[in-house]
This record gives structure tokens, sequence and C-alpha cells, in this order.
């Protein structure tokens, strides 16, 4: 498995800034979906990207960011 970093973008971003990008719908969507498929979860990124489920990945993200300051994957 690929090492990465933590929250969006594997960039390391902090628990902070994270949580700021995971409260605007838009960017918690399209930086969601680069994220999950650029861990190799390609199904789960496509899936935010296309809108299916967009309310849950939206929930999913920003309390997985409140509650471990990085961005889970549940699919």
């Amino acid at each position: 498995m690929a090492k990465h970093g933590k929250g969006y973008l594997n960039a390391g971003f902090g628990w902070l800034i994270n949580l700021i990008l995971a409260i605007i719908p838009v960017t918690s969507w399209l930086l969601g979906g680069i994220t999950r498929i650029s861990r190799g979860h390609l199904i789960a990124g496509i899936l935010q990207l296309l809108l299916i489920g967009e309310v849950i990945f939206f929930f999913v993200d920003l309390v997985t960011v409140i509650l471990s300051g990085d961005l889970r994957i549940f699919a």
C-alpha cells in the first residue's frame, strides 16, 4: 500500500485546514473524491464524484475529520 499523508489530497494539512475544507460542500465533494481515488478506492471516489450519496459522503467526511483529523474510507 502506498504511503500517504493525512487529510485531503494526502497533503498532510493541519487538522483545522482539513476541517475547513470538510465544512465547505464543494471542496468536500471534489477533494474527497480525488483523495479516495488517489488512495486506491476507485469505486468510492467515483460514487462521490457522480453525486451518488453526496450527503452521506459529506457527513462521513465531516465526522471523520473532526474525530480523527483524517479522511476515512468506508466503502
